[in-house]
């Protein structure tokens, strides 16, 4: 089942989510239009006077690259629920590039404006731009979200992982071959780092175990960097040998485990450098702010006998007696900005390599839109295609259908639906 789609009166105020088989009814019966794509919302046609409303609590379940978010309704029920993914990677290799362009612009004595070496300073609370675009595309979609739906109150989940219990080489007397840790963000991080499988033979859905990479017989800490996941088979095989010996026949996966091994914290510091920030973005907002810890969020969630994703995690955060699922088929966003501020593209010595940027006002790069084909093209037989807009022309724009281009001259059979907002959807 798809999700419940958002209603909204002629005034533009949120009514209560409604089941897509009804909103299917008002369409067909002209009393109400579609008012935006993504997520969908449809608009009534007249004012809707005393609206009753129930509410809803808004659920968040923050991460490095993706996020949980989901919506419950005051009878347990997950009414929509959305997985968004982040571009933090994306955004530290551009300044990267920036940085290293303007460095070769130095390099030519070609500066137009003053030095600024002994000037930056940083506020207090201040977060590199790849963790604050976290920050503030949840909070982007939070108040989308408070447009559409009757939102009451908001949970999000605060504590993922103690990096300082992780870094502690003595983390719990409790012996870890037997599988058993006091600490959930110790087993959940491990769970994360080795995509929950185990290690050597790559079992999944199976119990898993914490194991020692180098034996504590022979010198071993409890670091996480010498933790991994086995299943018993495994773990009882390899025993107390060193990895070298248990996998002298399988040298790839001994070199992939010990480079995974060395992986560093860096997941679990970004959602750590941002929880409190997201917390405090959230209570601007003037709504009531609750939050859980992510041991009660697996807790719920394997008590229910929920899979795992990233949006039933959300909806399991916080206090729960129980909980329905009420959609299946959510909204999956992928953060991919607004391209660059160049006007030109720059070679690898910096200097513009292309002509300069245009810009058109009847449709832009990404923008949805629907194209009418009255012919086949290009191995695509005529009809009627949702796409995006490539390349916009003088008087048209190049889309791409199943992987072709395909250019109109004018926008006679070009309808857009939906304008580019630096997301992609499916």
């Amino acid at each position: 089942m798809s999700n419940y789609i958002f209603l909204i009166d002629s005034n533009k105020t949120p009514m209560n989510p409604i089941h897509p088989s009804h909103a299917r009814k008002l369409l067909e019966a002209n009393k109400a239009a579609v008012f935006r794509r993504y997520p969908f919302v449809l608009i009534m046609n007249r004012v809707v006077e005393n609206i009753i409303t129930y509410p809803i609590t808004l659920k968040i379940d923050p991460g490095s690259k993706f996020t949980g978010i989901a919506l419950v309704n005051n009878r347990n029920e997950v009414v929509w629920g959305m997985e968004l993914q982040h571009r933090g990677l994306a955004i530290k290799d551009s300044l990267e590039t920036r940085s290293s362009v303007r460095r070769g612009r130095r390099a030519r004595h070609t500066r137009y404006r003053q030095a600024r070496f002994l000037n930056r300073k940083h506020s207090a609370g201040w977060l590199a731009p790849s963790l604050k675009h976290r920050v503030l595309t949840i909070n982007t979609w939070v108040k989308r979200l408070c447009k559409f739906a009757p939102i009451a109150n908001i949970v999000q989940e605060l504590v993922r992982f103690d990096l300082q219990q992780l870094e502690n080489p003595e983390i719990s007397g409790i012996e870890y071959q037997q599988g058993e840790l006091t600490g959930y963000e110790v087993r959940e991080y491990l769970l994360n780092k080795w995509d929950r499988r185990c290690t050597y033979c790559s079992a999944e859905n199976i119990p898993l175990q914490v194991e020692h990479i180098k034996p504590k017989a022979k010198g071993g800490t409890n670091r996480i960097s010498n933790l991994c996941l086995a299943c018993e088979k495994c773990n009882l095989k390899k025993g107390t040998q060193d990895v070298e010996n248990f996998l002298a026949k399988k040298p790839e996966l001994l070199k992939k485990i010990l480079s995974q091994a060395k992986r560093p914290l860096k997941d679990a510091s970004a959602v750590n450098s941002t929880r409190w920030a997201l917390l405090r973005v959230l209570v601007s907002t003037g709504l009531p702010v609750s939050t859980g810890s992510g041991g009660l969020t697996k807790f719920n969630r394997t008590r229910l006998q929920l899979p795992k994703n990233h949006w039933i995690d959300a909806a399991c955060v916080g206090v729960i007696q129980n909980l329905k699922i009420l959609t299946t088929k959510i909204l999956t966003v992928k953060t991919t900005g607004h391209g660059c501020r160049r006007m030109c593209r720059l070679n690898k010595f910096g200097f513009p390599c292309t002509a300069p940027k245009q810009t058109f006002t009847h449709v832009s790069t990404g923008d949805f839109v629907k194209v009418t084909l009255h012919k086949d093209r290009k191995n695509i037989p005529s009809g009627i295609y949702n796409c995006r807009v490539k390349t916009p022309i003088k008087e048209g724009c190049e889309v791409v259908i199943n992987g072709f281009r395909v250019g109109f001259s004018t926008m006679k059979d070009v309808f857009k639906i939906h304008r580019n907002d630096g997301y992609s959807y499916a």
